[in-house]
């Protein structure tokens, strides 16, 4: 167990610094009022986790790159912040837009990485 959460924070370490990384590298180079950075982490982890569980890897490295990458790679409270900000700001249509981006998105995203994981 003890071997298997320091696999999970491992990862998450990662994550979360690539996160952090892409959010300034997209900051600086697109200007944008609302969450394209947000909308951009989340629609590629859906690719990749779908791709990963696709691959059907060893447990270990679905805890490495699964929960523990691309758990703290996303982020789903970041988007609920950022789609409440969009509604009370009146960008009720930017809001809906991203609601839909994000969720049909991710979910295609995520089949999709999934069947090239099989491949």
């Amino acid at each position: 167990m003890w071997l298997n959460m320091l696999f999970v924070a491992i990862g998450g370490f990662f994550g979360a610094n690539c996160r952090y990384i892409m959010s300034q590298f997209f900051k600086k180079r697109i200007p944008s009022k609302w969450a394209l950075r947000t909308l951009v982490v989340n629609l590629l982890g859906s690719f990749l986790l779908g791709f990963l569980i696709g691959v059907n890897g060893e447990e270990r490295i679905t805890l490495l790159l699964g929960t523990g990458f691309m758990g703290a790679f996303t982020t789903y409270s970041t988007f609920n912040l950022e789609t409440i900000q969009l509604f009370q700001t009146k960008e009720k249509g930017s809001a809906i837009v991203y609601l839909i981006l994000t969720y049909f998105g991710g979910i295609m995203l995520a089949f999709l990485g999934l069947l090239i994981g099989k491949i």
